[in-house]
C-alpha cells in the first residue's frame, strides 16, 4: 500500500530487498511516493517502472484523492509497478477495487486443482503479463463511466437550449467542461506511457521477460495493443462529449444573438412607425402665430386621420417587405419578391425570333428521329 511506503520507507525498501531481491532507485522511491506524479515509464538494467494513474470510478473506495477531485468532479490515483522478470511489486491505494478483484480472482483460481488451475489463459505466465492484465481490468472501469458522462453532457445540452429562462450555470459548466479536460490529457498521457512500454518490450524483450521464460511476444504485444486501443476509446469519446457541449453553447448563443436581432427589429419597427408622428406633432407645435388649421375646428381631427393614415401606410409597407408578421418562409418569399421587382430575365436571348425559328425546327428534327 503507498501508506506503507510513505509511513515505513526504509523498512519497505528492506522487506522489497529481501523478498525480491530488488533495490529501488531512491529517485523512483520519491516518484512512487508523489501522488501527484504523471504517467510514466523507466527501465534500469534491475528491474522496470511504471507509474499509472487511474481515475477514480464510483466503485473504489479510496479515501485520500487528488486535491482538486472537489473543483472538477473527477478524481486519479496513480498505481506504480516494478517488475523484474521474476517478480511484479505494485504501490496502490488502499480501496482500488479493480486491482482487489483482481487479485481475489487469482485466490479463486489458486483454490483450485492443478489441472484447472494450468487451463488456457487462465493464469499470467510472467510479471509483465500479469501487469497488462491488471491495467486491462483498471481501463475496463473506464468504460463505465462512459454512460454518467453522456447523461451530464445531455443535462448541459438541455439546459443550454432551453427557452423559458436565462442560463446562468457558467461556472458549473466550466468545471464540466474542465472535467472533460483532464480526461482527455490523462488519456493522452496513458497513450505515451504505454507506447513507451510497448518499445521497451520490442527493443529489450528478454530483459523484460527473463532469458527462461518462455511467454509469447506476439501475445504481450497482442494485450498491449489491446490495451491502448480502450484508452482510444475513452479519449475519442469524451473529445465528442467535449464537441457536443461546445456545439450547445454555440447554439445558445446564436438563439440569444436571433433573439437580440428580433428585439431590435421590432425597436426599429416601432422607431420608424413614430417617427412621422413625432414629426407632424413637432411641427404643429410651434410657436408661430400662424399655422394653417391651427386655430380650425376640425384641424385636430384631420390631424389624428393623417396620423393614422401614415401608420397605416408604414404598417402595410413593412408587411408587404416580410418585416411585419413574417412566416417561416419569409427568406424564400422574401427572394421572390426581390425576383418580381427587377424582372430579370436570364434567359432573354430565346425571345429572339431567329433563335425561336431555330429551336423549333430542332424540335422537330428531334421528333422525327
Amino acid at each position: 500500500m503507498r501508506s506503507d511506503v510513505v509511513s515505513q520507507n526504509e523498512e519497505w525498501q528492506q522487506k522489497i530487498q529481501q523478498l525480491a531481491d530488488v533495490s529501488i532507485n531512491e529517485f523512483h522511491m520519491r516518484d512512487i511516493a508523489n501522488i501527484e506524479h504523471p504517467c510514466a515509464f523507466d527501465t534500469l538494467e534491475e528491474y522496470d517502472l511504471l507509474i499509472f494513474r487511474k481515475l477514480v470510478t464510483p466503485d473504489d473506495e479510496i479515501k485520500n484523492g487528488e486535491s482538486h477531485e472537489s473543483v472538477f468532479g473527477l478524481a486519479t490515483t496513480p498505481i506504480s509497478f516494478i517488475f523484474t522478470p521474476k517478480v511484479l511489486i505494485s504501490v496502490r491505494e488502499q480501496g482500488n477495487k479493480s486491482i482487489e478483484n483482481y487479485i481475489q480472482r487469482l485466490e479463486n483460481i489458486l483454490c483450485k486443482t492443478l489441472e484447472e488451475q494450468n487451463k488456457t489463459r487462465k493464469l499470467p505466465n510472467s510479471p509483465v503479463d500479469l501487469c497488462l492484465r491488471l491495467l486491462n481490468s483498471m481501463v475496463d472501469g473506464y468504460l463505465d463511466i462512459r454512460s454518467p458522462l453522456t447523461r451530464r453532457v445531455e443535462h448541459w445540452q438541455q439546459q443550454l437550449l432551453q427557452g423559458n429562462r436565462r442560463f446562468k450555470q457558467w461556472h458549473q459548466l466550466f468545471h464540466e467542461n474542465m472535467a472533460f479536460q483532464q480526461v482527455e490529457n490523462l488519456c493522452e498521457e496513458q497513450i505515451e506511457t504505454l507506447q513507451e512500454f510497448r518499445d521497451e518490450i520490442v527493443e529489450n524483450y528478454h530483459h523484460v521477460i527473463g532469458e527462461k521464460t518462455h511467454s509469447s511476444q506476439d501475445l504481450l504485444l497482442v494485450r498491449l495493443n489491446d490495451l491502448m486501443s480502450h484508452v482510444e476509446r475513452i479519449q475519442k469519446h469524451t473529445l465528442r462529449l467535449r464537441s457536443a457541449i461546445q456545439s450547445a453553447i454555440d447554439l445558445h448563443f446564436s438563439a440569444i444573438a436571433n433573439q437580440t436581432n428580433e428585439n431590435m427589429r421590432i425597436l426599429a419597427i416601432i422607431t420608424a412607425v413614430f417617427a412621422p408622428l413625432t414629426l407632424l406633432t413637432g411641427i404643429y407645435g410651434m410657436n408661430f402665430e400662424f399655422i394653417p388649421r391651427l386655430k380650425s375646428p376640425v384641424g385636430f381631427w384631420i390631424m389624428l386621420g393623417v396620423m393614422l393614415l401614415s401608420t397605416i401606410l408604414l404598417l402595410y409597407y413593412f408587411y408587404r417587405q416580410h418585416l411585419v408578421g413574417r412566416g417561416e418562409k419569409s427568406v424564400i418569399d422574401l427572394l421572390a419578391q426581390q425576383h418580381r421587382q427587377d424582372r430579370m430575365n436570364l434567359f432573354w436571348f430565346l425571345e429572339y425570333e431567329p433563335i425561336k425559328q431555330t429551336l423549333k425546327e430542332v424540335e422537330k428534327i428531334t421528333r422525327l428521329k
